[in-house]
């Protein structure tokens, strides 16, 4: 595809000056998901020249609830930035979003390397630094926030926020593959969930980035990376005003005003 350069432009234009685009498919039907990681690719090379640094991966459609709400069968990867990045009690002003929705995740710190096509769960734990809850806020670019996977890999997984908690937590602390998770939204239980919906244990869905950037370019996972495993149930819209409240079990509570 020879408008690698030219599509990731466009998608970083969208999100710089927050306005909608149509879907890159709508005009080519026949993107593949080699062309749309270029894409994205380039975008993230694209931010990185105007100073913004890479500071966490995050995987997509891990759960079950989050692939049947957008159709999708696959999980997806892409980039979190600096600038990005949140603090629990966040106050998010509305007007920066287009369409923001929020899904709560648990996020890895690995503290040892993992890479290859066999990498395990087990391994996963084995490297893992520590745990922490967090939610991450979603907005896609794209028109409805509709759109077909190459898309949503080109737009770097529709990233936008993550708020982050202030407690860590060891992996042996906990049985991650049961932790409940209740998001309320204005005091509300707005959706629930359990961490086994996220590919029946989140360090898989570390496990599988690890094999999928091995496979793609036979690269892997470093001491200090920090992957966000995906959202453990269907992102829930956010409105102006809204106050969140996302509890873990045994892990305490993440929050943040929508103003």
């Amino acid at each position: 595809m020879n408008n690698i350069h030219q599509h990731a432009e466009h998608l970083l234009k969208a999100e710089e000056e927050n306005h909608l685009v149509d879907c890159l498919t709508q005009d080519h039907p026949d993107l593949s998901l080699e062309d749309a990681y270029a894409i994205q690719d380039r975008l993230v090379e694209l931010k990185q020249e105007a100073g913004h640094s890479i500071s966490a991966l995050k995987m997509g459609f891990t759960s079950k609830g989050k692939m049947r709400q957008m159709g999708i069968e696959d999980p997806i990867h892409g980039k979190v930035f600096e600038y990005m990045e949140e603090s629990d009690g966040a106050k998010l002003v509305f007007d920066e979003y287009l369409h923001p929705k929020a899904e709560a995740e648990l996020a890895f710190k690995l503290g040892g390397d993992i890479s290859g096509a066999e990498v395990t769960a087990e391994e996963v734990l084995e490297k893992t630094e520590c745990v922490f809850p967090m939610v991450e806020i979603i907005d896609s670019r794209y028109q409805d926030f509709k759109f077909t996977l190459p898309d949503v890999i080109a737009d770097n997984t529709s990233a936008k926020r993550v708020v982050y908690s202030n407690q860590l937590f060891s992996p042996e602390d906990f049985r991650l593959d049961d932790i409940g998770v209740t998001l309320y939204k204005n005091g509300e239980a707005a959706i629930r969930g359990v961490s086994s919906f996220v590919m029946d244990h989140p360090a898989n869905s570390v496990a599988a980035l690890a094999k999928m950037l091995h496979e793609r370019n036979g690269t892997g996972l470093r001491r200090g990376d920090l992957i966000l495993t995906g959202g453990i149930t269907e992102a829930v819209l956010l409105a102006k005003g809204d106050h969140v409240v996302t509890d873990f079990e045994g892990m305490g509570s993440v929050s943040f005003h929508v103003r």
